[in-house]
């Protein structure tokens, strides 16, 4: 049953998580979009800690998790965003829905492999600007999509090892509307990028019983440089816009703008927790990711400068007596966490940075430790300052993480 159930989920989603809009920042302008967090509901719950591994839940993040894994393991997740943006004269609210992840884990002894597919940044956002005499809007979509596939290796019941690969591809669309008064058309400026490439990550963690009852637990990731090809195309028309807002194309031509290579950052991750086995644990962790490499791809801009990002995360869980049959919610996983982010972009010479404090529970539902998660992040990002935006924003996020034995060995008498 768990098997038809996750496939028919499979199908249902997929379907629709490369269409979908993950944001309606004007952040999102810049780069190649704003980076999805790529992680577990369960991470996300502890700031987006990836430290942490087990035997029943899948780490997307590390791919050395992997390796620990005891049962197969399908997770989806998905997240509501709700936002309010904030400048000096206005604001306004906007939400979102869209789907996280969508993986499956695979132990294989003392090998683990993972598979899946990820939204890794996206791209929506409807801006303008205006004078006495003329009025310019910018909207934009898209955004990048990941699948992944990941294998891990227990090298000593204390440390394991692993690799993921990933394809990278999506598309991401700007277009700029120059309307002016008192002149009969308006242009059109469309510029339009499809990426492909392959990236890789690398990870280790190691485990150790430090005393009786306390475990140390530490973690490291490292995601090379590469280069993806991007694939431009820009368009210029002369248009009509009619009293509905509707546009009607009068000329376009085709500009050649050529195909280029886009840097992709390295990042950087190193993380360690302490925490008692199947009780309670505390970490901590940083990266750092290179994002000075990023680039506007076939434009460019006088007022945006890119900075290499880091992101400091802390988090962690409680579980009353995971063992607790007797009472349901001595088996619920309580997390919490907190992340602060420099994003490495700035704008007007402002950095705009992000926090978020994140909290959530995991239920325990059937057997074989399978749980539904569901988590909270209040927080905000950006400034006021020098005419740009800050938005505050709340996400519920929900996820499944259900496991379920394979090649089982069946005796009959």
């Amino acid at each position: 049953m768990l098997k038809r159930l996750t496939v028919v989920i499979t199908l249902l989603i997929a379907s629709s998580a490369l269409a979908q809009q993950g944001t309606v920042s004007p952040y999102s302008f810049y780069g190649i979009g704003t980076l999805k967090f790529k992680g577990t509901a369960e991470n996300r719950m502890m700031g987006g800690l990836s430290t942490y591994s087990d035997s029943i839940h899948l780490n997307i993040q590390n791919p050395a998790g992997v390796a620990g894994l005891r049962l197969v393991n399908f997770s989806l997740g998905g997240s509501h965003k709700y936002e309010t943006q904030d400048s000096n004269t206005e604001s306004q609210q906007s939400s979102t829905t869209s789907l996280d992840y969508l993986a499956i884990g695979i132990p294989m002894g003392k090998f683990g492999a993972s598979f899946g597919l990820i939204p890794y940044t996206s791209v929506g956002y409807r801006l303008q600007t205006e004078t006495e005499s003329s009025l310019t809007q910018y909207t934009g979509s898209g955004g990048l999509n990941r699948i992944f596939l990941a294998f891990g290796y227990e090298v000593t019941p204390k440390l394991s090892v692993g690799v993921d690969v990933n394809y990278n591809f999506g598309t991401i669309e700007n277009k700029a509307v120059d309307i002016i008064d008192q002149v009969q058309f308006a242009t059109r400026e469309i510029n339009e990028s499809e990426l492909l490439g392959f990236s890789y990550n690398f990870g280790a963690q190691y485990k150790t019983m430090v005393s009786e009852n306390l475990e140390l637990s530490t973690s490291i990731s490292y995601t090379p440089e590469t280069d993806f090809t991007s694939e431009n195309n820009r368009r210029i028309a002369t248009i009509v816009i009619n009293s509905a807002g509707n546009e009607g194309t009068v000329d376009e031509r085709d500009i050649n703008v050529g195909n280029t290579e886009f840097t992709f950052p390295s990042q950087l991750t190193l993380g360690a927790g302490i925490g008692a086995p199947k009780k309670w644990f505390v970490g901590a962790e940083y990266t750092n990711q290179k994002t000075s490499n990023f680039t506007n791809r076939t434009f460019t801009l006088d007022n945006v400068e890119f900075n290499d990002a880091s992101k400091y995360r802390i988090g962690g869980f409680y579980i009353p007596n995971y063992n607790g049959y007797g009472s349901y919610w001595k088996r619920v996983v309580y997390r919490a966490g907190f992340r602060m982010e420099e994003t490495g972009i700035t704008l007007n010479g402002q950095d705009i940075n992000e926090f978020g404090i994140s909290f959530g529970v995991g239920l325990p539902v059937g057997r074989l430790f399978s749980n539904v998660n569901l988590g909270f992040e209040v927080g905000s990002r950006g400034t006021k300052d020098a005419g740009l935006i800050q938005e505050n924003f709340f996400n519920a996020f929900l996820s499944l993480s259900l496991n379920d034995k394979w090649f089982q060995k069946r005796y009959i008498d």
